[in-house]
């Protein structure tokens, strides 16, 4: 979220930042923000007040007793003190709950740089790589490939768990494991230090990293549990170091979990098969950074992640997600997008984002700046998402006979596999 002095010092931004994005229904909460941090403000100067009066009160009382002399109206005095602070303080505890609920709702700034526009369709492609493949046959589904080759079992899987579910199974199964020690072999090589983080967390830290709707439409709430199945390891690993100070920076992180997510794809090709499902498995990046050195390590993550898919010789584009698609906790965002050549379109594989302090100002993590402290810049992006990569690999390396040959890269993670 944003910092209340940055708020109190730089409103014209805000609302600038609120119109750019066409969320002008915010722009009165900036003035609401402000005119209760005002009140909030002089309520705790006027508890101050009440403390600095009452404990003036008490010592005028106890050199009375030492005289000898009457009391009587101190007392009364004296009484009156509580009830007035608590007055206040219960002004008080509103008006921040207020404020925070707002606070917690205004976007973050964004970088001059992000497109407007009001959809996905208003990205901004950025570059294109690799050479789309021809095919002189029909490709089929990877969801229906997948079946008839017995790699994996999607009928089960809903029969136990229901739709959005898989069963991936033998060559597959291999694959999947592949890409993920393909990514994290390339990240410990580059510095980054793997982590696998707890599966589960608790709404206060998760607060710290998400969008709050993503509570209601994401994430998948424990029962009489105050946890949630975590979306992406990026959400753990962004609130490993909540209320915590660095003193040496940059910390870069590799992720590696299972995700789970309530939200699923639209009906059509997404509804069978491996793109858009409740859980998948995920190599992320994480880096904690100075703020002036943020906008390089963001370029640094989606070099890396190009890199792998470079590796993987699947074409793609990058993109610089506009100003209706970007969401609230991202200044600046890129995806990498696949080709899958059987919508003859470029799909979302890696999410590439550049969070500035937002993240930091709710959860609190900071560095040291000489005698001062301020809060880091933090970044996140997809290495690999398994499933979407394994969709890719299906469609883009299919043979006409019907089999599928592996990436030349994943050969030494495959047992001497080298086609299914």
């Amino acid at each position: 979220m944003l910092s209340m002095k940055f708020i109190r010092e730089n409103p014209q931004i805000i609302k600038k930042d609120l119109k750019k994005r066409g969320d002008k229904e915010k722009l009165k909460w900036v003035d609401d923000i402000l005119s209760e941090d005002e009140e909030y403000r002089k309520l705790l100067q006027k508890a101050q007040d009440l403390r600095h009066k009452r404990n003036s009160i008490a010592q005028e009382i106890n050199l009375l007793k030492k005289e000898g002399k009457d009391i009587k109206k101190k007392l009364e005095e004296a009484k009156k003190s509580p009830a007035e602070i608590k007055k206040i303080e219960d002004k008080i505890d509103k008006l921040t709950i207020s404020i925070k609920e707002k606070q917690m709702r205004i976007p973050n700034i964004l970088h001059d740089s992000v497109p407007v526009g009001d959809s996905e369709e208003d990205n901004k492609v950025l570059r294109e790589h690799g050479k789309l493949p021809k095919f002189d046959f029909e490709l089929k589904n990877h969801g229906e490939w997948l079946e008839d080759k017995q790699q994996a079992d999607f009928k089960r899987a809903v029969k136990i768990s229901g739709a959005g579910f898989f069963f991936l199974k033998d060559k597959i199964a291999l694959l999947d494991f592949a890409l993920q020690k393909f990514a994290m072999d390339r990240l410990f090589k580059k510095g980054y230090t793997l982590v696998q983080p707890p599966l589960m967390i608790r709404k206060k830290p998760y607060e710290g990293v998400t969008d709050l709707a993503d509570f209601e439409n994401v994430m998948y709430k424990i029962d009489d549990e105050d946890l949630y199945l975590i979306a992406t390891s990026e959400h753990a690993i962004g609130a490993m170091y909540m209320d915590e100070t660095f003193d040496d920076l940059p910390i870069k992180l590799a992720g590696i979990s299972p995700c789970f997510r309530k939200e699923i794809g639209s009906h059509g090709l997404d509804t069978k098969g491996l793109f858009r499902v409740h859980q998948f498995n995920k190599i992320e990046q994480f880096i904690f950074c100075r703020p002036e050195e943020s906008e390089k390590f963001h370029e640094e993550l989606l070099k890396n992640a190009e890199e792998l898919f470079q590796e993987l010789k699947l074409p793609y584009r990058i993109v610089n997600i506009c100003t209706g698609d970007i969401g609230i906790v991202a200044a600046k965002k890129y995806d990498l997008e696949v080709w899958m050549p059987r919508e003859k379109k470029y799909r979302e594989v890696v999410s590439c984002s550049n969070c500035t302090a937002y993240q930091a100002t709710r959860l609190n993590v900071k560095f040291r700046k000489g005698n001062e402290k301020d809060f880091v810049h933090t970044l996140n992006s997809t290495a690999i998402a398994t499933s979407r990569a394994i969709r890719a690999i299906i469609e883009n390396y299919q043979q006409k006979d019907g089999s599928v040959e592996i990436p030349k890269v994943l050969h030494p993670y495959m047992n001497g596999i080298k086609k299914i």
